[in-house]
């Protein structure tokens, strides 16, 4: 079951949720990424950040911005779990206004 997003979702919420899809998609224990990772050195490919990208906005309520064609050239910074946690929390307080 899924959690919708709410007014109150911290930081540390939406991290813990992005390394939850991550870890998934990853076939991973959530414990076994690092808030600094980097996705690449993660291993996960091109379709697997598809996948993740539909989950977090599933997640979260909100749609980020991802040309499947160019999967390596987003408007959304999918580098780190970081930079990831950073653009959905941004996505978020956007859709809030």
């Amino acid at each position: 079951m899924t959690k919708g997003r709410t007014a109150m979702t911290t930081r540390a919420e939406i991290e813990e949720a992005v390394i939850a899809i991550l870890a998934q998609e990853l076939l991973l224990p959530p414990g076994e990424i690092s808030p600094d990772a980097r996705i690449d050195d993660l291993g996960l490919d091109s379709l697997g950040k598809v996948e993740a990208i539909f989950a977090l906005e599933e997640r979260f309520g909100i749609a980020i911005p991802f040309n499947a064609n160019e999967p390596d050239l987003p408007e959304f910074d999918f580098a780190t779990v970081q930079q990831i946690v950073d653009g959905v929390e941004r996505l978020i307080a956007q859709s809030a206004e």
